[in-house]
């Protein structure tokens, strides 16, 4: 095992100090090396210290304008501060320079969700399905810019799909909800809505549209 993989060993661990020790050897032994630098910018964005983080990436940047995984570190830096703009920039940059990962894809086009510029966010959510399409957070925030897009008959079987993997997922059920409402069954959106509360009892949107459609029966 070399030092970069007994050190991510131990950030995987929660051995912080120790990982950190680890990774400052290998800076001191190969300063012009960007990886050292991203894997310890990663270690310092893991426990929040972001300001040092960015340092270390944009170390290895000017190392190396082509290191493809800290335009990815810088992303995530932006991404956690909510300054979407910048860290869409930057993922976009890391795909530009041949990282093929479903997290960048999905980060990416969760600046956009974010920025409620939903149809934009699309190409990128359905590429992370692509690239993982076991994650289940991937998947929902797909089917979800799918509805927010007006793609409503695409969005459906996607939850759908959410559903057969995780039946408990209340947000899930709330959307199927909400698109039977859509689609005027009253029976299937009280029963979805009935489902989200039932795995989340303080589910806000569904406790809303369910009584939305118990007025419109009364």
């Amino acid at each position: 095992m070399d030092k970069n993989e007994q050190a991510i060993n131990y950030m995987k661990e929660s051995k912080y100090e120790e990982a950190a020790g680890i990774f400052s050897e290998i800076i001191e032994e190969d300063p012009d090396d960007p990886v050292g630098y991203v894997n310890f910018g990663n270690l310092l964005l893991h426990v929040h210290d972001l300001a040092r983080a960015q340092r270390f990436f944009e170390k290895a940047i000017e190392l190396d304008p082509y290191a493809a995984t800290a335009y990815y570190g810088l992303g995530n830096l932006y991404f956690e501060q909510s300054i979407y703009p910048k860290a869409q920039a930057n993922f976009q940059k890391a795909i530009e320079l041949g990282l093929v990962e479903s997290d960048v894809y999905y980060l990416l086009g969760m600046t956009y969700q974010y920025q409620e510029h939903y149809k934009l966010a699309l190409p990128y959510l359905l590429r992370a399905t692509e690239l993982d399409p076991e994650d289940e957070e991937v998947k929902f925030q797909y089917g979800l810019s799918l509805a927010q897009s007006d793609h409503i008959k695409d969005a459906d079987p996607i939850f759908r799909q959410v559903l057969k993997e995780n039946p408990e997922h209340s947000d899930a059920h709330y959307n199927l909800g909400v698109i039977a409402l859509y689609n005027e069954n009253a029976d299937e959106a009280l029963r979805h809505f009935d489902e989200a509360l039932r795995i989340q009892p303080d589910h806000l949107l569904a406790a809303n549209g369910k009584k939305n459609v118990e007025d419109a029966w009364t």
